[in-house]
């Protein structure tokens, strides 16, 4: 199916399981630690500047935002994790915020599991990693930041994520690279892709 980029709007703000949709819209889910690039990457696949935006307080939203996208598909946007300063009680409505979103029903559902290229896996990335290979969840790693790396260090940085044994995809926000690839990747595992001709240029 293609998608209108131009129809991409926020359209629900889940601070509870209550909040989330029903399912039957694919989903591409945007997971990863605070400060990752999850904004950024929704922002450069939809040409938008700020339509997700960057918290001016890392770590202090927990919310899954769902942006609708040509009323065919939802972009799904978890809370970062793994930002030290947040206090306990927000941990833990973190946790069973997510782990409430994982487990809810979607008939299609694709994770792009984020890491930063240069720091490599964190031991929060590889915890959610694994949950994504041992619930069957179909995900791909979006490696973002990759502009922050030469030619070889980006190289030795793949080589060494390609020991995940999943598709990697290296992106730069700043330049775009990996725009391409990453809807690829989601019009082969979910059959939606952007229509050239629709989409919107406000970047």
């Amino acid at each position: 199916m293609k998608l209108n980029l131009q129809k991409a709007a926020l359209a629900i703000t889940a601070g509870l399981p209550a909040q989330f949709p029903d399912g039957r819209q694919p989903q591409v889910v945007f997971s990863g630690r605070s400060n990752v690039g999850k904004s950024s990457l929704i922002n450069c696949l939809l040409r938008r500047k700020a339509l997700a935006r960057v918290s001016s307080a890392p770590g202090k939203t927990i919310t899954v935002n769902f942006y609708d996208i040509d009323g065919k598909l939802y972009f799904v946007d978890l809370p970062g994790y793994g930002y030290a300063k947040r206090p306990p009680q927000d941990k833990r409505r973190w946790s069973a915020l997510t782990d409430r979103f994982v487990h809810s029903p979607c008939d299609r559902r694709l994770f792009l599991q984020l890491i930063d290229l240069k720091t490599g896996p964190t031991a929060d990335d590889r915890m959610m990693l694994e949950w994504l290979e041992a619930s069957g969840t179909p995900y791909a790693v979006v490696a973002t930041k990759a502009d922050k790396l030469n030619r070889t260090e980006t190289e030795e940085a793949l080589r060494a994520l390609s020991t995940l044994g999943v598709e990697v995809i290296p992106f730069s926000a700043l330049t775009g690279a990996g725009r391409d690839q990453v809807w690829n990747l989601i019009d082969r595992r979910l059959g939606a892709s952007s229509d050239p001709a629709e989409e919107s240029h406000d970047i």
